[in-house]
């Protein structure tokens, strides 16, 4: 596959989570069990330790199956 292409797909798939993200369907992300939020009254901590596990499971899962499609071309 083309650079040129790999761009492409990779900037619709950029659009379309932007449009998910934009009418919310997102909403519950960062609010997870497990986000560690500790707010004073000056300043602020906020650490999603577990948006952050589900992030990376689903960027696995994906990687893993975009190569296995693409190595057998």
């Amino acid at each position: 596959m083309k650079a040129g292409n790999v761009l492409i797909v990779v900037g619709l798939v950029i659009v379309a989570v932007g449009v998910l993200v934009r009418f919310g369907l997102f909403s519950w992300f960062g609010h997870l069990p497990g986000d560690i939020r500790a707010e004073g009254d000056r300043s602020g901590f906020y650490f999603p330790i577990t948006s952050s596990i589900v992030v990376s499971v689903v960027a696995t899962l994906v990687l893993n199956l975009a190569l296995r499609l693409f190595r057998d071309r």
